[in-house]
């Protein structure tokens, strides 16, 4: 089958098809999948890429041939798919490679009650159970029921946001012909449920794993440069973009500039604290400053993790938090299963501009305190080495005020100045953010880290 190394990531499998990611493998995931999970029934949804629905129905036999009956839910968007487990409480296959080129395909698997399956809680397991080969299973063969869930999940959605009172709103959002152009119409428009007070101005809603007009990747500022313009040609009040599986929601202002992920965090963080007051909200270690000291003015709990879903996942579960938020547009919600859903917090983004006579751009800035680098990598040889160095560099100094290790190196400075490094785990890369409260003092830190990584 290959080197399976090269698929089996952190918290998910993925690959180009068909040179690592074939119908074989996805079979026998599908039975490995099954023998680790619990209960009788999977869920499984996919994309609009071409190859989808080929790996979906594979995955689907080798769970069958396990036993494991199969609801097969069809085309989804990744929360759509985290949703399914969570009402059903059964395990769930999504398949997506989310951003990623056409020619990429993977699977994100998680257990029942949309708990989340990576390398520690299950990934590893289903690999050595590939490699070996999954064991034959000598009971009944099960079986396969089609279910179309998009107005269930779109029902459910409007149920934790109700923006039907809200004052009209024009609203562009780009598809990027990804799964947004399946969930926008039922979500937000009439297809399915009654029309809201929303005037949705559609980009590349077309399903087209092929993605014509750009990468359905929003991280990339190239690729919302649509979406800006169509937002200033239209007069609209708010522009939204979804990434390829339609988790991930960026959101552009009336100005057709971005308002910043950890902003949108802050925002979304205050209207769960005013349902819930004192309650706790997770937010990663590259999260803007402003989103603890936000929680913490408006009564919440700010609990500071690490990059990544299962992390955020499992503190939200340890810790009972309403609400979570990463500098990468994921957003958690309690209600949502612990899962994120980037639909839910454009949800909540409407119903604050939609109950406000403020333009977002104004609204916004309540939640932008700080001027941040973005996400800057550095290819190195020897990527221990250049942390050390960072770190020798700033011990000792005056300025600084705290180092830590929770994800990589953070170093908190006078001033309200901040650095992470951290190390990729898949490139040579390593990854530095900062942030600072002014343009000059941010880029003269980050100026002087990236000196020393490069040097």
């Amino acid at each position: 089958m290959g080197d399976l190394g090269q698929i089996f990531k952190a918290y998910d499998i993925r690959g180009v098809f068909p040179d690592t990611l074939d119908a074989d493998i996805a079979r026998a995931v599908g039975a490995a999948f099954a023998r680790i999970v619990d209960g009788d029934t999977i869920v499984v949804a996919h994309d609009m890429r071409p190859s989808s629905p080929e790996l979906a129905a594979a995955f689907t036999e080798g769970a069958n041939a396990q036993g494991r009956d199969v609801i097969m839910a069809g085309l989804g968007s990744t929360d759509l798919l985290y949703f399914a487990s969570g009402k059903f409480n059964i395990p769930g296959a999504m398949f997506t490679a989310s951003h990623n080129p056409a020619q990429y395909n993977g699977i994100k698997m998680c257990r029942a009650g949309a708990a989340p399956i990576g390398v520690e809680t299950g990934l590893a397991e289903i690999r050595e159970l590939v490699e070996q080969g999954v064991p034959a299973y000598d009971g009944p063969r099960g079986t396969v029921t089609e279910r179309d869930l998009l107005a269930d999940y779109a029902a459910h959605l409007r149920k934790l946001v109700d923006l039907s009172g809200i004052r009209t709103l024009k609203v562009v959002v780009d598809a990027g012909n990804g799964m947004g152009g399946h969930t926008v119409p039922a979500v937000l428009g009439d297809q399915l449920l009654d029309a809201l007070p929303l005037e949705i101005i559609p980009l590349y809603f077309e399903l087209d794993g092929t993605f014509p007009n750009h990468p359905a990747d929003p991280m990339n500022p190239a690729n919302i440069v649509d979406l800006q313009a169509k937002v200033r040609e239209t007069g609209a009040d708010i522009g939204l973009a979804f990434d390829g599986d339609a988790d991930r929601c960026f959101v552009v202002d009336e100005r057709g500039e971005p308002v910043p992920p950890s902003a949108i965090t802050a925002l979304v963080a205050v209207q769960e604290l005013a349902q819930e007051p004192g309650a706790t909200i997770i937010h990663n270690l590259i999260t803007s400053r402003a989103v603890p000291e936000i929680v913490a003015e408006h009564g919440g709990v700010p609990v500071r993790t690490r990059v990544g879903h299962s992390f955020i996942k499992a503190a939200m579960a340890q810790t009972g938090a309403i609400f979570g938020g990463e500098h990468s547009a994921h957003y958690y919600f309690r209600d949502f299963w612990k899962a994120d859903t980037g639909m839910l917090a454009a949800m909540h983004v409407l119903r604050v501009l939609g109950t406000d006579h403020r333009p977002l751009s104004e609204i916004t800035a309540e939640y932008t305190r700080y001027v941040a680098s973005g996400e800057i990598n550095s290819r190195v040889a020897d990527q221990a080495g250049r942390m050390a160095a960072v770190e020798e560099a700033f011990t000792g100094r005056a300025d600084v005020e705290s180092v830590d290790h929770l994800d990589g190196l953070t170093v908190n400075l006078t001033g309200k100045r901040w650095f992470n490094l951290r190390a990729s785990n898949t490139e040579p890369l390593l990854r530095l953010n900062v942030e600072a409260p002014d343009t000059e003092s941010m880029a003269e830190l980050r100026d002087e880290v990236l000196a020393i990584i490069r040097a």
